[in-house]
């Protein structure tokens, strides 16, 4: 990414695996003015909060059994969370609402999210920040980036 150019009608998905807003902004790159859109949230506690689930077997063709990795609640949860929100931009891709976007997350849920974005999202993709932003509010957001 060279420089992100924040223009006026632009779209930004801004997410992790417990939060997602879909910001558009109604200003420009001097004085961009974020409007939220779509804003979700779920619970996800840590793993070890949610209970275990016992560890799958797998049986090779000699009879012999071995235990497969314990599952993941937490990285499952936040995986069905993206996957949500994806559904979300793509449907506002599709509706002709977004014709720009840039994607700002954590790398992580960047991983996680982009194989769930539809074809025509990776056309209206303008770029994607590996930055966690989800936390801070509208005005940092937008001092941030009208700063990079």
């Amino acid at each position: 990414m060279s420089e992100l150019i924040l223009r006026h009608g632009l779209w930004l998905a801004i997410c992790d695996g417990q939060k997602a807003m879909l910001l558009e902004n109604r200003g420009d790159q001097i004085f961009p003015k974020l409007e939220a859109r779509h804003v979700s949230e779920q619970k996800n506690p840590l793993s070890h909060e949610q209970g275990t689930a016992r560890p799958g077997r797998a049986f090779s063709s000699a009879g012999r059994r071995s235990a497969t990795e314990e599952n993941d609640l937490h990285r499952q949860r936040a995986v069905s969370f993206l996957k949500e929100f994806a559904t979300v931009i793509n449907r506002e891709v599709a509706d002709g609402r977004i014709k720009q976007l840039v994607v700002i997350a954590p790398a992580s849920a960047l991983g996680q999210i982009r194989p769930f974005f539809s074809r025509q999202v990776a056309k209206a993709l303008m770029d994607e920040l590996a930055r966690d932003y989800v936390k801070k509010p509208l005005h940092e957001i937008e001092r941030a980036l009208a700063k990079s």
